[in-house]
């Protein structure tokens, strides 16, 4: 095996991503307070060809070096709007078709694993502050809540890794 080189990689540039076909996916960040999370996540989406990711609250935005040192200029491919509460955004996305999804570890919630989306549907996946998690409130406005299954002894992730492990798993079944 030989390590490829950047050329071999097949990169398209930012405007070319921007103009393609994306997954009917959208990111919602409630109160992250990590840049670097925040940065991970915008990294991960434009990875997978996510539509759009929702700032709210606390959440950091671009312009800023902290999320670039993590996005690495995924800040400028991936869509991205601000809302002042989650709520808000929650109630542009019901509007607009998407099935809201937080994830979560609630009551009655769905493992991830067990997720089929439908490729006619569009889905927001929604995800908490590193601290609190996601509000009652958002969750209360929700349709389906997702809870990735662990066995060790935290039974909690870093709201970036959870992204990617989601983020993938949609991936593999909606494609």
């Amino acid at each position: 095996m030989k390590k490829k080189l950047t050329e071999e990689l097949n990169r398209i540039s930012i405007e070319e991503y921007k103009i393609m076909p994306k997954n009917k996916i959208i990111i919602v960040a409630d109160n992250i307070r990590s840049l670097n999370n925040i940065g991970s996540m915008f990294r991960t989406s434009d990875a997978f060809g996510v539509e759009a990711i929702y700032l709210c609250g606390i959440s950091a935005t671009p312009p800023n070096k902290e999320i670039h040192k993590t996005a690495l200029g995924a800040e400028l491919s991936v869509e991205w709007k601000y809302f002042k509460n989650t709520e808000d955004a929650v109630n542009s996305l019901k509007e607009n078709g998407y099935t809201i999804c937080v994830v979560e570890q609630v009551k009655n919630s769905v493992p991830l694993n067990e997720m089929l989306p439908e490729k006619t549907k569009k889905y927001a996946f929604i995800f908490g502050n590193e601290v609190n998690g996601v509000s009652q409130e958002v969750i209360n406005m929700s349709d389906l809540a997702l809870e990735i299954p662990q066995i060790g002894t935290k039974h909690s992730l870093n709201v970036s890794v959870t992204t990617g492990i989601v983020i993938w798993e949609f991936f593999k079944k909606y494609k």
